[in-house]
């Protein structure tokens, strides 16, 4: 009899907690749905950035969460997928070089690009591994810098150049104006619902990797990769896949970037950004789609909003003033957030959220699945 009740209070709870998670989930989309109706610009271009960092963070996650690959190069893709777009769907006009194509189709070719420079590498990324694959693709940025900074005619050397509308379904996503239920749409109301989708799917794409096969061959990989070859994985094509997988995340991020950027330059495309990549999946949660997200999320809007409310803020003053930079404010902020995540939170902020889903104490959760090694503060499905 105890064993009846213990399993109905545990359907029962599971059952409750579905659809709690299913009611938060439906009231999110409906405001951000609703976002572009009532924000002003500023808003909507951070939460575009947000995006942007989310779908780069989802990507790296894949290759350093679940698979243990560390990368500080992840900033080379973005600026391939920015400026391949650039390049792809340019006319020329401003006396670079542009082959005219549809931007619909150089966005996709971008895309590709980046991944076909991963597959380029991944014969390096799945023979190395820890700090020597880090070091590794860590000369990848002195490579695209140096690229990016000299090859004038493809990147408009050290003043960059401008980044081509996107044209799609009739749409034209720059500051010409659709009007919605008397609200005017201009390139960041547009722009809005098409980072929405592309982060809806690259989400549910990483989630549906990360708990079929794949992703316990790649967290065995990760946890212990002369076991997951004995068992017979794959290990070099996993890791390879994986890294080419990655890039192209990263492509699409940076096209993305180019679009609410409107322009590209080489000096964003840095070590820094890779470290802030590395921060967001830190913080947020390794091996975690949703962990990625909200890393991605603090990271990216933490200097937009010193930037805005610097004024009020003590010690953070605008560059040049005599205070502190929101920008080095943002990096000193994150970087404290690192150091406590790795001491205290290993889940990341995740796991803060698992811990709060957790069944009642004295009903025992069901256990995991073989061959998919829970760590601290993740949930059972590295959701």
């Amino acid at each position: 009899m105890s064993d009846v009740l213990a399993r109905s209070a545990r359907t029962a709870s599971r059952t409750l907690l579905k659809r709690r998670r299913a009611c938060a989930r439906a009231a999110a989309t409906a405001v951000l749905l609703a976002m572009p109706f009532y924000l002003d610009r500023f808003w909507l271009q951070a939460g575009l950035f947000a995006m942007a960092a989310a779908i780069g963070a989802i990507g790296i996650n894949l290759l350093t969460g679940a698979t243990g690959q560390l990368s500080m190069g992840h900033a080379f893709f973005l600026a391939i997928g920015a400026y391949g777009y650039c390049v792809l769907a340019g006319d020329g006009g401003d006396g670079l070089t542009g082959l005219s194509l549809p931007t619909w189709l150089a966005a996709v070719l971008a895309v590709a690009l980046a991944g076909a420079a991963g597959g380029l590498f991944s014969p390096i990324a799945g023979r190395l591994r820890g700090a020597y694959l880090g070091i590794a693709t860590l000369a990848l940025i002195f490579i695209g810098q140096h690229v990016l900074f000299n090859a004038h005619d493809l990147t408009g050397g050290s003043t960059g150049r401008d980044v081509p509308p996107l044209h799609l379904f009739g749409l034209t996503f720059d500051e010409s104006e659709v009007v919605v239920a008397a609200v005017p749409f201009g390139s960041a109301e547009k722009l809005w619902y098409a980072g929405l989708v592309l982060l809806l799917g690259c989400g549910l794409f990483a989630r549906g990797v990360l708990r079929g096969r794949p992703g316990r061959a790649m967290n065995a990989i990760r946890d212990h990769r002369v076991a997951a070859g004995v068992i017979g994985v794959p290990v070099a094509r996993y890791r390879a896949g994986v890294f080419v997988l990655s890039s192209m995340y990263a492509g699409l991020a940076g096209v993305l970037l180019a679009l609410v950027f409107q322009r590209t330059v080489p000096d964003y495309y840095g070590i820094t950004l890779s470290l802030e990549y590395l921060a967001m999946i830190v913080i947020g949660g390794l091996g975690s789609v949703s962990g990625a997200v909200a890393g991605a999320a603090l990271v990216s809007l933490l200097p937009q909003l010193l930037t805005r409310y610097s004024d009020a803020l003590p010690l953070v003053s605008a560059p040049g003033s005599g205070g502190i930079a929101p920008g080095e404010a943002s990096r000193y902020l994150y970087g404290a957030a690192v150091v406590a995540v790795v001491l205290f939170l290993p889940g990341g902020l995740v796991g803060l959220t698992t811990r709060r889903g957790r069944p009642t104490p004295g009903i025992p959760d069901t256990p995991s699945t073989p061959g998919t090694p829970r760590t601290p503060g993740t949930s059972r499905e590295t959701a």
